[in-house]
């Protein structure tokens, strides 16, 4: 698989705090990489730097081998590198289908010569494929958490990702929820496009990712398959615990 996606000697502080260490890694073309690591690890400092939202002390990020380093959030997600957030913000006062919309209008401009009946038609393709059409006149701040989860990534989707980036799009769900998104991020891998996924769960990043970088203190401490990451030793003792050393004996 071709690399589409280079994350090269990434470091960056706050103050006194670093928050990332000499970071690289590389995600190939439709891969889904699982990211995990402690609170604090640096986990979403490194999305914000890859999706131009911080701009990292030192290093570089390559998409598709063009320097995108410190580009605005808004012409990375036109070239198609598009991020999820960890605290759900849905356009509140707004309908289900006007928060996909926005999306598109974001994508397409206002020249494209697109109608408005064209528009419409691929929100709902979107909210289809979340399996949030029946929601689409409803107001955004209605939706339970749940599916509040699926809208963002149908507003993602609108902007036509070719390497998506999912900030824990799990977090607080139930089993049955959880399940549902697995099942909408199989769908999206299958149309082509490559995953990151930030994630606490590790039933959940351990049944979608083929390969997974533990971060610890702004710093990679192992990459690898799920089963090498579950046996490693250092993984264990910096965040997958007593229960995890208990199994295996």
């Amino acid at each position: 698989m071709a690399e589409i996606l280079r994350v090269s000697n990434i470091w960056k502080k706050f103050g006194g705090l670093i928050a990332l260490r000499d970071v690289s890694f590389d995600v190939r073309e439709g891969e889904i990489l699982g990211i995990i690591g402690p609170n604090g690890a640096g986990k979403t400092t490194l999305f914000n730097i890859i999706t131009g939202f911080l701009k990292p002390d030192q290093g570089r990020v390559y998409f598709y081998n063009e320097d995108i380093t410190g580009k605005q959030p808004f012409e990375l997600a036109k070239k198609g590198l598009v991020r999820t957030f960890q605290l759900v913000k849905p356009f509140l006062g707004m309908s289900v289908l006007d928060n996909v919309l926005i999306a598109l209008y974001m994508r397409y401009g206002v020249l494209k010569g697109l109608s408005e009946d064209e528009l419409i038609k691929e929100a709902r393709e979107k909210l289809s494929f979340v399996g949030l059409l029946h929601r689409e006149n409803l107001s955004a701040d209605a939706l339970p958490h749940g599916e509040k989860k699926k809208l963002e990534i149908a507003r993602a989707l609108a902007l036509n990702p070719k390497v998506l980036l999912l900030d824990e799009p799990v977090g607080g769900l139930t089993t049955t929820e959880i399940d549902d998104i697995i099942r909408v991020i199989e769908r999206i891998h299958a149309s082509g496009v490559a995953i990151i996924i930030i994630e606490h769960n590790m039933r959940f990043i351990m049944r979608l990712s083929k390969r997974i970088i533990v971060l610890n203190f702004g710093k990679i401490i192992a990459e690898g398959s799920p089963e090498e990451i579950v046996s490693n030793q250092e993984v264990i003792k910096a965040y997958l615990g007593e229960r995890f050393i208990a199994r295996g004996k």
